[in-house]
């Protein structure tokens, strides 16, 4: 049987080479997504809304998603979106655009009205634009939640 002999010099390379392999990359925040959605609710001091969307990514990732809307404040209407869109910050993995995101909003509308807000996750923000149907009121605070 033949010994193997290790100088230090190749136990300082094997480890690390060992080091190195197990280093995940940083990966920086470049990917961009959208999101296309329908939305519709009612409010009176109570707001929800519920809709559905997708999310498309620029590197190729997208998924069908379910939005859900409820808050509190001072808000009285009915509406529909249509063919809103949004645009998220930019992230590592679609995923991370997954969960509940506060939000703050005024509204005013009538038959045709129209609405833009922003609403933020940590690092994440999203910035909605849609128009639509319905008349409402007032100003609610709440969450804004995108859930598979």
């Amino acid at each position: 049987m033949k010994r193997l002999s290790m100088t230090p010099v190749s136990l300082l390379f094997g480890a690390l080479l060992l080091a190195g392999s197990s280093l995940a990359p940083v990966q920086a925040r470049d990917i961009d997504c959208k999101l296309r959605f329908n939305l519709s609710g009612w409010s009176v001091f109570y707001k929800t809304a519920s809709g559905t969307g997708t999310i498309s990514c620029s590197n190729g990732q997208s998924m069908t998603v379910r939005i859900r809307t409820k808050g509190g404040g001072l808000s009285f209407g009915k509406s529909t979106i249509e063919n809103g869109v949004g645009e998220f910050s930019a992230v590592n993995n679609i995923s991370e655009l997954l969960g509940s995101y506060v939000s703050a909003e005024a509204h005013a509308g009538a038959v045709k009205s129209s609405k833009a807000q922003v609403v933020t996750k940590g690092e994440v923000s999203l910035a909605l634009a849609g128009t639509g149907k319905g008349w409402d009121l007032g100003v609610a605070f709440g969450k804004f939640e995108i859930s598979r």
